[in-house]
């Protein structure tokens, strides 16, 4: 197979995870109540909905504190988002430790995040944004596997 597609096939599955988690970021940072973008999730976890919720005098200023968190997740998000394209960018996965450096990482990564997606927030639309990304991965495992047996 030709080295080229195989390179390309290495590196543009992590650059498009990583710019998913970019969007991700700033997504949960710009949105005015971003507990709402998994809405049945959360509420499926919380055996409550955020109107019950938020209905007590107590949890007057509990939107304020979710938003507060959901920013600071926002900016991991991106901030990891941005590491992963940027490692990529740099690097282009052009050699075998390239490669295997940033996919071991990102393989632990989303497993460990679809994990707990699967068993804490199983409802949540971000399950589906895992597989793909996990889709993505396996894409570039393959084509990594595929470079190192032609000496790239």
């Amino acid at each position: 197979m030709n080295p080229r597609f195989l390179h390309n096939f290495a590196w543009i599955p992590p650059f498009l995870i990583g710019l998913a988690a970019v969007v991700l970021g700033i997504t949960w940072m710009i949105v005015d109540e971003p507990w709402l973008l998994d809405q049945a999730a959360n509420e499926a976890t919380l055996q409550l909905s955020f109107e019950e919720l938020f209905a007590g005098d107590e949890n007057t200023h509990l939107p304020d504190y979710l938003t507060t968190i959901y920013r600071f997740f926002g900016l991991w998000v991106l901030g990891i988002g941005l590491l992963i394209c940027a490692y990529v960018l740099v690097t282009f996965m052009g050699t075998p430790r390239s490669r295997a450096t940033l996919l071991g990482v990102l393989g632990i990564f989303l497993i460990l995040i679809l994990y707990l997606a699967v068993t804490r927030i199983p409802l949540s639309p971000f399950v589906d944004l895992i597989y793909g990304m996990i889709f993505l991965y396996l894409v570039s495992i393959w084509a990594s596997i595929k470079l190192n047996r032609v000496g790239n």
